[in-house]
């Protein structure tokens, strides 16, 4: 496959948003974990991605412009990546800092970049829906992000956690304009539209009214940014237990509860997929799914193999597959092959995600497999090799941007794989 960028124009512009609802720190769950509360083990980091190529990336002012690559090279930004270069920084200061990151991802060989917007029903753009995240100041970090990747001709995805709110401190403090606050004080809503698991809350996607809203969100950021597409993370249910959603489910009068949840998380991707359309057909969404079969089934109701054999829900797949050769319930090998087969529609893409952050260190969910990341701190070369050598495939994913540059272990490993992956994206194999 080539990495030619390839730009795509359309007058689909939205206008304005039809049917919106009403004028924290945590990290992401370990896909390999196979946990029933998905808050109980979390990701050191979350991740997006960044795109380099030779075509002017900026938008027209009277148009919706999507810029897309043949071969995705692509590195998550997470939200964790923010505090230390957005908290109490200046406009000026923020941008410094994200055209030396964005300059050091584009040297390496990377052309598209998922970005953190939402991360706990909190933004990091300009919304009338969801309450500023706490390191937000006077300004809107999401323009200077979007602007500066644009200008390395980055394409650029807003990546947005659907369901997952904040803790009780956050929701009680936060304004009653917002519709999340206003369900959380409406007893009738608190238990149902959304709901407390561990310490944090989640919307519920059983009920039209939250799928709106989370539609809505989107169709905010596609009126008001020219983003290349919008990217939703692996955060679908966030527990196993019944109680979750049981009045829902009562309501529905289902009898099966394992098909009813696949069957919501359908109906939000759905309509999130046609809310994207809507803006313009040349805009993705991308969906990183955790990397087993039995884990979306089970575990987060994520219906994988009807969104890479069918349209209308994805238009990109990027499994998370942050797995050794020797895990002994996901060995990385056999579970690419896995999903191979599994992305089947013409179009949709797979991308395959490999990440960084258990580089020198040992990995408890992996089995005997466990330290395969200590005596091989580099494995991230042959998993991208390999991805990139698989029919099938359409590019990797790089989990994430802090760890492969700024590593707090193995750092000499970090650097011969930054140095590997760069040849490998530049001479686009």
């Amino acid at each position: 496959m080539t990495h030619k960028i390839i730009p795509i124009f359309s007058a689909f512009l939205l206008a304005f948003l039809s049917g919106c609802a009403a004028q924290t720190e945590q990290s992401v769950s370990e896909n390999a974990a196979f946990c029933d509360d998905i808050t109980k083990h979390v990701q050191q980091v979350e991740q997006l991605h960044v795109a380099s190529g030779t075509t002017d990336c900026t938008p027209d002012d009277t148009e919706t412009a999507a810029y897309h690559y043949d071969t995705v090279y692509g590195m998550w930004f997470p939200y964790l990546d923010y505090g230390e270069i957005l908290a109490g920084k200046t406009a000026d200061q923020f941008r410094d800092a994200v055209r030396q990151r964005f300059q050091q991802v584009a040297d390496m060989g990377i052309n598209t970049v998922y970005l953190h917007l939402r991360a706990f029903g909190d933004a990091y753009y300009q919304s009338a829906l969801f309450p500023p995240a706490k390191e937000v100041g006077d300004y809107d970090p999401f323009s200077i992000l979007l602007e500066e990747a644009h200008q390395l001709h980055l394409s650029v995805h807003g990546w947005v956690n659907p369901l997952r709110l904040q803790k009780d401190s956050a929701m009680a403090s936060m304004s009653d304009s917002y519709p999340v606050k206003q369900w959380y004080s409406d007893p009738q809503k608190n238990g149902t539209y959304l709901c407390k698991v561990g310490e944090y809350w989640w919307l519920n996607p059983a009920y039209p009214e939250v799928r709106q809203l989370v539609a809505d969100g989107v169709a905010e950021i596609l009126a008001q940014y020219h983003v290349d597409g919008i990217h939703l993370d692996d955060y679908f249910y966030p527990t196993t237990e019944t109680a979750f959603d049981a009045a829902a489910f009562a309501d529905a009068k289902a009898d099966d509860l394992g098909a009813f949840r696949l069957e919501q998380v359908n109906a939000m991707v759905q309509q999130i997929y046609s809310t994207v359309k809507a803006a313009s057909p040349a805009i993705q969404l991308s969906i990183s799914p955790q990397g087993t079969m039995d884990g979306n089934y089970t575990k987060q109701y994520a219906d994988v193999r009807r969104w890479g054999t069918e349209t209308g829900y994805c238009d990109v797949l990027i499994p998370q597959l942050y797995y050794g050769f020797a895990n002994e319930t996901a060995p990385f090998a056999e579970t690419l092959q896995t999903w191979t087969e599994t992305v089947s529609s013409e179009s949709v893409s797979l991308v395959i995600g490999i990440g960084t952050h258990k580089c020198g260190k040992e990995d408890t969910w992996a089995g005997s497999g466990s330290m395969e990341w200590c005596s091989e701190p580099t494995l991230p070369i042959r998993q991208a090799k390999l991805a990139l050598e698989t029919n099938g495939t359409d590019g990797v994913a790089v989990y994430d941007y802090e760890t492969t540059f700024q590593p707090d272990t193995a750092a000499d490993a970090l650097s011969q794989i930054r140095e590997a992956l760069g040849k490998l994206f530049r001479n686009g194999k």
